[in-house]
């Protein structure tokens, strides 16, 4: 009885019909690809707002996020000394105005005097220096005066474009300097983006095709940009790179590279992070799905399918780069070579027969019975 039940065993495993496993031929294709690079997003300006005055601020008239335009008024020093001399410089200005009137008096009488040679040349030279003393006096109290009120008019501090207030970290009642460390407030222009990103040696490179072509060139024809927020959302308008630095850094071996977004929502912040992705289209490579391929002591491989439908697996080598749905092959397949792309991991196993099916007419849902 024992042997008569192992042999119905052994009977019906060997009655067992071939899995139906999906297959596809291997064979060249485009492979459209996005290449990540984090960035650090940047205002079309950053401007440090400092006093050119040092003085006690008695009014913020912004706060910080809102939205300003050129010329706005943000802050206002205590204008008290600062108007004091202004009101001293007028003074010095009539002052030398006064005297410079007495001195003209004086050199047109001597002039005539000397004329009629009742004085020497010297009593009237005298005079003369003494006019011109008065003249540059009166210049030289205009020119203070001019100051004082340049320094009155520094009291009020004003936005130097449009943009949008960064944080505010003196109030009213503190000491505003211009050799402050810390500026009063940043005013970022965010109408436009700069997404700041590294590309390595290697990357210029390639981008310059090994000095075939000029960079700035490259740089023209470079396809149009997206950008991946840090939420993971893609932001909605493309960018375009617009400037590589001419410098390699020694530290990272990489240049500086600056794309361009538009940004009329508002919605991008100076200081915020990103990753920029650059697509890249490469023509005539081995293309294969990622879900027919398994990892095995970090290689990957693959289950070729012979003439004989008989299943053996396969190491081979991808492109680090992909798209998140296939893999490029660089060794290890050739065109016209069937893989299977079902079955991964449970129904597909090294050495089994399958039964071929097309992967299409797999995904067909199966026809409703009339009834």
């Amino acid at each position: 009885m024992s042997l008569v039940s192992c042999g119905s065993k052994q009977q019906q495993q060997m009655q067992m019909p071939a899995p139906q496993i999906a297959t596809i031929t291997v064979g060249y294709g485009t492979s459209d690809v996005e290449s990540g690079y984090p960035a650090t997003l940047k205002g079309k300006t950053d401007i440090d707002i400092r006093p050119q005055v040092t003085g006690f601020i008695t009014k913020v008239c912004v706060d910080e996020g809102q939205q300003v335009h050129k010329g706005q008024v943000l802050f206002q020093l205590d204008p008290v000394q600062f108007q004091a001399a202004v009101e001293s410089a007028e003074a010095q200005v009539r002052l030398a105005e006064t005297s410079l009137a007495t001195a003209q008096l004086t050199a047109d009488n001597k002039r005539k005097l000397f004329d009629k040679n009742i004085i020497s040349e010297y009593e009237w030279q005298l005079a003369a220096n003494s006019l011109a003393q008065a003249k540059s006096q009166l210049s030289a109290a205009k020119a203070q005066l001019v100051s004082a009120k340049k320094n009155l008019a520094y009291t009020v501090v004003t936005a130097p474009s449009n943009g949008v207030i960064g944080s505010i970290p003196n109030r009213e009642g503190s000491l505003a300097s211009p050799s402050s460390a810390q500026p009063l407030t940043t005013v970022s222009d965010n109408s436009q983006i700069y997404a700041y990103f590294s590309l390595n040696e290697k990357d210029i490179l390639k981008l310059a095709q090994n000095g075939a072509k000029s960079l700035n060139s490259s740089v023209s024809q470079m396809p149009e940009v997206s950008l991946r927020l840090a939420n993971g959302e893609i932001y909605p308008e493309k960018g375009k790179v617009a400037t590589v630095s001419g410098v390699i850094d020694n530290t990272t071996g990489a240049a500086t590279v600056r794309a361009l977004f538009e940004n009329k929502s508002g919605m991008l912040r100076s200081g915020s992070t990103g990753m920029v992705l650059i697509p890249q289209s490469t023509d005539s490579v081995l293309l294969i799905p990622q879900k027919a391929t398994f990892e095995m002591q970090d290689r990957k491989f693959v289950y070729v399918v012979n003439d004989s439908n008989i299943v053996s697996t396969q190491p081979i080598t991808v492109s680090p780069v992909t798209d998140g749905k296939n893999f490029v092959v660089l060794s290890g397949l050739q065109p016209g070579q069937r893989i299977a792309v079902e079955g991964i991991g449970t129904k597909v196993r090294d050495g089994i027969t399958i039964v071929p099916t097309d992967p299409s007419a797999a995904q067909q849902p199966a026809a409703q019975p009339q009834k």
